[in-house]
């Protein structure tokens, strides 16, 4: 074993004794010893060759393990957990290997200082008490890559040098229970979530916390108030006390079930910020409801797309049994979307996943579906009442957004109900009118109201189509799967059922598959540019098959809504592939559309000019949603691992190609 190893600088600027670094966890060696850098430049080098063993989700930080057991922490700037990961790109992913001097990573130094936070680099060695006998830090300006520190190890059976503690052994349940009660108790708690050192709490009244109690506790190094959160620094072991708090705050707080950070910041001053922060936080919840069930999503519509397509070429009939067996392995995932959305979104939420899945469930009801099925489903036709309240009732199978609502509604009504039903009674009464009041609601105001906009829409469609097939499509072409989010696009859909019925094929229909070859055409763009981030890779490969299966859900929940700019240059090519569709007057004879959906435009006298510009159209949605995905949508560093479902109907034995 060698006796010293020799850090090198991992970026242009000053370097400093670790002391002297503007975070007094790792300036008090709590980390471990190392030294610091004062950047003046945004390239981040290794210090060091071995392998990477932590890449954080914020990109903040990078853990490296070199071959003779030294453990480096570089983490870039202080409190920079806070930016979510957009000042950096980082280069390496958790396994590789890398060799000193190597790019790991880059560090935008500017939007750091602007976001009021020290852009100080911290090199740790993490395991110091086992390995370090000593570290000279090379101070002065240097450039990245060059010397900056050397560490000497110790040799085999000798000790290093005690480290002085605060008040020795931790005991982290008995922490916890002093850093709960001093921060005003868990009702003072929203949520709580940790990083690399720190245990940071989002508190309703941080009026409540005494700091100067909780500073002094044994296991605390210190204290802090920044991003709204209120952060006790704990140190390496952050994940024990972490632990321990959330046993001590009870369920609903840290693990699967937290609810997330993101969802306790506080709306911006202003109409229009506060407009993109709600529209922000709503798309977010919609994508993160989606994510757990993308890949189920995904496989069930390419099953949709096959079956489609052996229906087309007349493999199968539509009037099998083989048939009914098959679709119905497809299609319940789409049939049953009330249920597990709603556990998924009330899981996000904070609300009762099982009471939500059940809402889901009377959604779904077979006698209420059927009541719906008697009337169109954009139409405010009265079909039902409710204690004598007349009121539409629509088909919300397939549907997501009204789930979402519910979702929200329960984690409303569910706090208020535990704090005014006595114990005894609690678990039975609680339930039965959460069920009862949600259901209620959505039923007799949230679910019209999506109808009445769905009706409006629908008399708007049928008169841009009559006015201009070229810009009809053009419009329709570029917003319908901005209808789709909100269940919206159920106007479209008794058009189509018409256009079907009285014609025997359906220029709107065609429209819409356009859309879908445009989102499917976005996430190949993603699938192609992603190098690093196998997740996103697999979730994009996968919804890639699916949307030209004709099922655009996972595309459009698993990536392209997610990331955003995604999502819109994908609009932008079904905006041309409308704009063709329309222009050169292209008809469906069939219901599924896409690319697997090709046999419905020929026409059952011969081939037409109905299939030649679907051709054309279908072409340049894939071209133009590729391109501008590609080369504008996004760079492999938006993309990020955090911690976001076709509607349609049933007519006859078919679908049709529009979805949610």
């Amino acid at each position: 074993m060698k006796n010293e190893e020799t850090l090198l600088s991992p970026a242009t600027g000053q370097v400093i004794d670790i002391t002297e670094v503007n975070d007094p966890m790792f300036s008090e060696k709590a980390m471990g010893d190392g030294f610091g850098v004062r950047p003046t430049d945004t390239e981040i080098e290794a210090p060091l060759s071995g392998k990477i063993m932590l890449v954080a989700p914020t990109k903040h930080a990078i853990g490296i393990a070199a071959d003779d057991g030294l453990e480096v922490l570089i983490h870039m700037g202080v409190d920079t957990v806070e930016l979510d990961g957009k000042p950096f790109e980082v280069f390496v992913s958790e396994g590789d290997v890398i060799t000193a001097g190597e790019k790991i990573a880059t560090m935008d130094i500017y939007a750091i200082k602007k976001a009021g936070k020290s852009t100080d680099i911290i090199v740790a060695i993490t395991n110091t008490a086992k390995m370090v006998k000593e570290v000279m830090p090379n101070i002065g300006n240097l450039k990245v890559g060059e010397a900056a520190a050397t560490v000497s190890l110790l040799a085999e059976g000798e000790e290093a040098a005690p480290v002085k503690s605060k008040g020795g052994k931790v005991d982290f349940d008995q922490l916890a229970k002093d850093i709960v009660k001093n921060i005003g108790g868990a009702e003072n708690v929203d949520s709580v979530i940790h990083c690399i050192t720190r245990v940071r709490f989002y508190l309703k009244d941080d009026k409540k916390a005494n700091d100067d109690v909780i500073k002094n506790l044994n296991g605390v190094l210190d204290v802090a108030r920044a991003g709204g959160q209120y952060q006790v620094v704990i140190g390496p072991k952050v994940e024990e006390a972490f632990d321990a708090v959330v046993n001590v705050l009870g369920p609903g707080f840290g693990g699967e079930g937290a609810k997330p950070a993101e969802e306790k910041r506080h709306a911006p001053k202003g109409v229009w910020p506060k407009t993109k922060f709600y529209f922000s936080s709503l798309i977010g919840v919609i994508t993160a409801s989606m994510m757990p069930i993308i890949g189920l999503l995904a496989a069930s519509g390419i099953l949709k797309g096959l079956l489609s397509l052996c229906v087309s070429f007349h493999w199968i009939s539509a009037t099998s049994n083989t048939y009914m067996i098959i679709n119905a392995m497809g299609d319940a995932v789409f049939y049953f979307l009330p249920l597990l959305v709603g556990f998924t979104a009330a899981k996000r939420l904070g609300a009762n996943q099982i009471i939500v899945a059940v809402i889901g469930g009377v959604l779904a009801y077979p006698t209420l579906v059927q009541l719906a099925t008697k009337t169109a489903s954009s139409q405010m036709t009265i079909n039902a009442d409710f204690f004598g309240i007349p009121i539409h009732v629509a088909n919300y199978t397939y549907s997501i957004f009204p789930m979402i609502a519910a979702a929200w509604l329960a984690s409303i009504v569910e706090p208020w109900l535990k704090k005014h039903i006595n114990a005894s009674i609690r678990m039975i009464v609680a339930p039965l009118v959460e069920v009862f009041v949600v259901s209620a609601l959505i039923l007799v105001i949230v679910g019209p109201v999506i109808t009445f906009l769905s009706s409006l829409l629908a008399g708007g469609i049928v008169s841009l189509l009559k006015f201009s097939p070229a810009l009809s499509g053009l419009i329709i072409g570029g917003f319908y799967q901005c209808l789709v989010i909100f269940g919206l696009h159920w106007a479209v859909i008794p058009v189509v059922a018409s256009q079907i019925a009285t014609t025997g094929h359906s220029a709107l229909n065609a429209i819409v598959s356009a859309t879908m070859v445009a989102q499917g055409a976005a996430v190949l763009a993603v699938f192609l540019k992603t190098k690093k981030n196998i997740a996103i890779k697999q979730i994009a490969g996968a919804a890639t098959l699916s949307a030209f299966a004709g099922i655009t859900e996972p595309a459009m929940y698993g990536i392209n809504l997610k990331y955003g700019r995604i999502f819109w240059t994908a609009n932008i090519g079904g905006a041309v592939g409308g704009f063709l569709t329309g222009l050169l007057h292209v008809d469906m004879w069939g219901f599924a559309g896409s690319l697997i959906g090709f046999a419905s435009f020929i026409n059952p006298k011969g081939i037409d000019a109905s299939f030649t510009g679907y051709l054309i159209a279908s072409a340049a949605a894939l071209i133009v949603g590729f391109t501008c995905t590609y080369f504008f949508g996004f760079k492999e560093s938006d993309l990020d691992e955090k911690v976001h479902t076709v509607e349609k109907v049933r007519l006859g034995s078919r679908e049709p190609a529009v979805n949610k």
